[in-house]
């Protein structure tokens, strides 16, 4: 059972990714990660299994954010469920394998795919840098094949994706309110898939004393995904009071030093 402390970290981190979500549109994950191995590793953690743990308990609460995420964007008729119905089996499939994958993988290797991926995303959001409309949806096949690449590298830094399903969206001359919407619905079975594959990767770590369930941390699931989902308003209505370019710029920095302390935990 975690400390007081570790309770309030993970209620801190909770509530500001949900205001994080609400405001930037993004699932969290390149908060939730980097911030829970820190956690983690203060709770005495083996360092050989704590970016497991923050990765699989990262797409769990995912599953809460993605969820009411969707069900908003649903309702101002924002998700293309076409798309979502091609690219939600290969999603599945990708995202699955992708977390057996993670765990053959030490520690320390997650940490700098991680820390890569990451600053490559915060480059993106830096940079403001949107891709050029090129061409016409693609077929069933291509929506698949996207979806397995998407969900397998969203299994690896736990995220819901939309760094990635975004720009493929807008590639295809969907317009970003709806590329945004769809990459919501499409976060869902990615965060369904990602945990289950997490859980049974993860299955020789299930304790009932320490609170796990596979490679999630039970606790800090449930605070985590209870106080973001509570926030998400708050970042909404941020959306209408900050300068949005500043502040991705701002949450850039942060995502890259995050990245960088979590690294510097391995090296």
């Amino acid at each position: 059972m975690p400390g007081l402390e570790s309770i309030l970290l993970f209620i801190a981190l909770g509530s500001f990714v949900g205001v994080a979500a609400g405001l930037l549109g993004i699932g969290g994950g390149g908060i939730i990660v980097p911030a829970l191995t820190t956690i983690f590793l203060m709770q005495g953690m083996p360092q050989t299994e704590v970016v497991h743990m923050a990765l699989g308990t990262s797409m769990a609460t995912i599953i809460v954010t993605s969820f009411a995420s969707l069900s908003a964007h649903h309702k101002r008729n924002g998700v293309i469920w076409d798309v979502v119905k091609m690219m939600t089996p290969g999603i599945l499939i990708g995202t699955f394998l992708g977390t057996f994958l993670a765990s053959m993988l030490s520690s320390f290797y997650l940490a700098i795919f991680f820390s890569l991926f990451m600053a490559y995303v915060s480059v993106q959001m830096f940079l403001n840098k949107k891709p050029t409309p090129s061409r016409q949806l693609l077929a069933s096949w291509g929506q698949f094949s996207a979806g397995s690449f998407i969900g397998a590298i969203s299994a690896m830094v736990s995220i819901g994706g939309g760094s990635l399903s975004v720009p493929y969206l807008v590639w295809q001359n969907v317009d970003i309110k709806k590329a945004i919407g769809t990459s919501a619905a499409i976060g869902f079975p990615i965060a369904i898939s990602g945990t289950l594959g997490y859980i049974i990767n993860g299955w020789d770590n299930t304790n009932i004393d320490n609170l796990t369930f596979g490679f999630i941390s039970l606790p800090a699931f449930f605070i985590i995904a209870f106080c973001s989902y509570f926030t998400v308003p708050l970042g909404v209505k941020l959306t209408h009071i900050l300068p949005i370019k500043i502040t991705k710029r701002i949450f850039a920095f942060l995502l890259i030093s995050l990245s960088i302390k979590m690294l510097s935990s391995f090296i």
